[in-house]
């Protein structure tokens, strides 16, 4: 059979009117304690100059998923980071531009990981989670229902990890998960809790940084994870 499109089908695609799709990526960084949302200032119309997520349109010749890796390498140099596709966005007037469809993406890294030049060259800027400027069209609800996503999946999955240099304390876990979820959490049940899951490999190693006595560091045990995911514990902190 020939792969070539058939005349009829070209005039039949021709008839319906064109759609952009975008994806928009809803990037979340960890840092001295703090929750903190990628953005920039947009460069082109409409609403040039406010604050938005980080987001391109998707090429002919690319996925959905490829475009928000793209969109991610290029603002901060890092690749094989956990991102996981949110939800579709198509109001119709979404975007006053032109009909557009957005696919939001959120993704975790971690700010010392990032390249900052590269971010830089862009305009982006690392805002406070609690300190956000209002944002372009929808983006907004985007990163309201990031932030519920996120909340809901560190509840059974130790998805903040991602967000943690290698090595770690269960004081700078603690802060983590109290960023993600804003409140405090009380440090012995949340130390108990946390060890009790046994992917966590404690180092003969301290970081003193906080006090003369310091606090041992930990790596989380990937493999470890795996198998409990697989017998199905739940992670709820």
């Amino acid at each position: 059979m020939s792969n070539k499109t058939s005349p009829w089908s070209k005039d039949w695609y021709k008839e319906h009117d064109p759609i952009y799709i975008a994806t928009d990526c809803i990037i979340f960084g960890f840092d001295e304690g703090i929750l903190k949302l990628l953005v920039f200032k947009r460069r082109v119309e409409p609403q040039k100059g406010a604050y938005s997520l980080i987001g391109s349109f998707v090429k002919l010749n690319e996925s959905v998923t490829d475009a928000a890796k793209r969109v991610l390498e290029e603002i901060t140099g890092l690749k094989n980071v956990f991102m996981e596709e949110l939800r579709t966005y198509n109001e119709v007037m979404r975007d006053p531009g032109y009909r557009c469809i957005s696919i939001g993406q959120y993704a975790l890294i971690r700010i010392s990981d990032y390249d900052n030049e590269l971010v830089e060259k862009h305009g982006a800027i690392w805002y406070p989670f609690n300190e956000l400027p209002e944002l372009v069209l929808d983006h907004d609800i985007m990163v309201k229902d990031a932030l519920t996503r996120l909340r809901r999946k560190a509840r059974y999955q130790p998805i903040g990890f991602e967000l943690l240099p290698e090595k770690f304390t269960i004081p700078q876990l603690q802060n983590l998960y109290e960023a993600i979820y804003q409140k405090q959490m009380d440090s012995r049940n949340f130390r108990k809790k946390v060890l009790s899951f046994g992917v966590l490999i404690k180092l003969n190693e301290k970081d003193k940084l906080s006090s003369k006595k310091g606090a041992f560091l930990y790596k989380f045990d990937y493999d470890k994870y795996q198998q409990l995911v697989a017998s199905g514990i739940n992670f709820e902190v």
